[in-house]
């Protein structure tokens, strides 16, 4: 028997409760959990001898067990005619200084300071539904009624799942009033959570709302957050940061609740804050694979490898087709400095990375800055300048997967020839630019085609990453499907010898992060096979959890390119794969080794930047023909 409205609406309607409880019949109802979950906040916050008023009590059992125990001077309300009746029988014999009122909770009938608990289960978030005038009028005329019957020092003690209007409605209203607030995250023992997995994942609060006397002409407003049971409540400083902290709060457990569950979560990522200054000091990085078979507890682990060092932002912003996204430069182990680019939509991956010049450490940068600063006149605002492009080192491939695809030219003919050979290169998804950039400075008779859809990230690169634009090195903004798609139908096709995605998803729900799933369509690879030369190779980085949809798109790639390798990067969920036509091209490993060490030989020449820890031979040892 369905018992939920059809509408949200019908919560606030005195007809959809009287048939609720009519057709529920005595079995009792909890909203949020039974009084052995609640009891150890409503033991903190409710005295035994208080006058207590329960609004929109329903039949829940919480008021029956408060009074066995001792708090009995307890007043019942609710606006069906039904319950109320019902709970009278239950209880008249029982419970006979328990009384229950059918009454609207919106016009109470009771004289000023009547009470010094109003005890609220559930009920605010059944009248809360949404954001509408009406909707927001009826919950006015409830909580200044809550007021009105509360003598000061009585405090609202109402149970929640915090969603963010309600939050929102309830810290508002109060704070306004002069009144203390406090969010108290309701503990719950680890059998009560994996009980309570099917009805929510999301954490109970108790909001404790306190009424002090009114102070004309005060402004004072106090926002406490109580996370345990037992725990000292902590001073935050405005509603905005309270309704913050109460989000991480349910971020975190909806974390453990998918971490319980049998389904692959995919990763994600925490970052760990320091306490001193709120700047993230380390990120955990946490990934739940469905392959792996879990402990019988379901218990699961976090590793923390290593402090992040100095953590320094040097740009915000928000591009129309990425979202939001910072540039950072982060302390590596060895104490130099690596600028990131991170879309904050998934901050557990870093989009771009490019490690920078020594010359421009950030003991240098305070140093400048601090002289810059003597030499200011006070009245002028500090002008921090963007650290230049040509800071980066443009030799050091910061990312494995970058490195296997560089090493993938090795699979050209006579690769230790690759220098003096015209070489043309399409790149799709451009980042920061470190790899078609690292082509272009180390390949000097290539011409580079580097198709990117944001342009916004044209301008990162650029800006931040070092990259420039020459007659070698183009780049187009345009959609790589529509680009290559308007290539391969083109009169004058042309051919790339070396083809290269690295473009990720804009949609996290797909099970496969890079590239999006149309770049391995069947059609759209015999479009890519089009442009792609007799003897050339296409390279492409795969990242997906979804091992079925993995095994669909080889199988697609292996149908479109008789030769196909695997390149797993270790400790990653990359996986590089080398394409190409023809099945004399198939090489076994010793003889992809070879043709590798004679490009690096060739790469390493002196007078050529070259990174020393960057061995290409060793990018190929773990290859895989499919």
């Amino acid at each position: 028997m369905n018992l939920l409205p059809k509408r949200s609406k019908e919560f606030g309607s005195v007809d959809y409760w009287e048939k609720f409880f009519q057709q529920r019949g005595k079995k009792a109802f909890e909203w949020y959990g039974t009084y052995l979950e609640l009891c150890g906040v409503l033991h903190k916050y409710i005295k035994p001898r208080e006058r207590v008023l329960v609004i929109g009590c329903g039949n829940s059992e919480l008021s029956e067990q408060l009074y066995d125990v001792g708090y009995q001077d307890i007043v019942n309300i609710d606006i069906s005619e039904a319950v109320i009746k019902q709970m009278k029988e239950r209880n008249a014999s029982r419970r006979p200084q328990m009384s229950f009122l059918k009454m609207d909770m919106t016009q109470m009938e009771f004289p000023d300071a009547s009470f010094q608990v109003v005890l609220d289960k559930g009920t605010l978030d059944a009248v809360l539904t949404d954001e509408e005038e009406k909707t927001l009028q009826q919950v006015d005329r409830m909580l200044a009624e809550v007021g009105r019957v509360l003598q000061v020092g009585g405090r609202y003690l109402c149970i929640s799942l915090a969603q963010a209007h309600i939050l929102k409605k309830a810290v508002g209203h109060f704070s306004r009033e002069g009144w203390m607030v406090r969010v108290h995250q309701v503990a719950s023992s680890q059998d009560q959570v994996l009980e309570a997995e099917s009805r929510f994942s999301l954490p109970v609060f108790a909001f404790v709302m306190t009424k002090f006397r009114p102070v004309p002409g005060s402004a004072l407003q106090i926002f406490e957050l109580c996370a345990q049971e037992q725990g000292k409540p902590v001073r935050l400083e405005s509603a905005e940061r309270l309704a913050e902290a109460v989000r991480e709060r349910q971020q975190y457990a909806w974390l453990c609740s998918q971490l319980r569950r049998k389904a692959g979560l995919g990763s994600v990522s925490l970052d760990l804050c320091s306490g001193d200054t709120g700047e993230p000091r380390y990120t955990l990085h946490v990934v739940d694979s469905p392959a792996v078979k879990p402990s019988r507890d379901n218990h699961f682990a976090i590793f923390i490898s290593g402090d992040i060092g100095v953590r320094t932002v040097q740009h915000q912003d928000c591009s129309p087709l990425s979202g939001d996204y910072v540039i950072e430069d982060v302390q590596g182990d060895d104490r130099r400095y690596f600028r990131r680019l991170i879309f904050l939509s998934n901050r557990n991956v870093v989009q771009s990375e490019a490690r920078l010049l020594k010359d421009v450490s950030h003991r240098a940068q305070k140093k400048r800055k601090k002289d810059k600063k003597k030499q200011r006149p006070a009245d002028t605002p500090e002008d921090l300048p963007p650290a230049p492009g040509q800071s980066v080192d443009k030799s050091y491939l910061c990312c494995e997967h970058h490195k296997a695809m560089i090493a993938g030219l090795a699979l050209l003919r006579n690769p230790e020839l690759l220098l003096e050979t015209p070489l043309a290169l399409l790149v799709v998804g451009l980042g920061g630019g470190s790899l078609p950039l690292f082509v272009h400075d180390h390949f000097p008779k290539s011409c580079v085609d580097a198709v990117e859809i944001d342009p916004s990230m044209l301008e990162v690169a650029t800006r931040w990453f070092g990259f420039a634009q020459s007659e070698r090195m183009k780049v187009h903004i345009a959609d790589g499907l529509d680009y290559i798609t308007s290539l391969a139908g083109g009169e004058a096709r042309p051919l790339y010898d070396v083809i290269m995605f690295d473009v990720d998803s804009k949609d996290p729900t797909l099970g496969m992060s890079c590239p999006p799933p149309a770049f391995v369509d069947q059609p759209f690879l015999q479009k890519v096979k089009s442009i792609l030369t007799h003897e050339g190779v296409f390279i492409l980085n795969l990242v997906c959890r979804d091992l079925a949809l993995k095994d669909s798109v080889l199988a697609g790639l292996k149908a479109a390119f008789p030769v196909l390798y695997v390149r797993r990067i270790e400790g990653e969920v990359n996986e590089i794969l080398f394409c190409q036509l023809h099945p004399g091209q198939k090489l076994a490993t010793p003889e992809l080794l070879e043709m590798a060490q004679a490009l690096e030989r060739t790469l390493r020449r002196p007078g050529r930047g070259w990174d020393d820890t960057y061995v290409l031979s060793d990018m190929l040892k773990t290859v895989k023909i499919v």
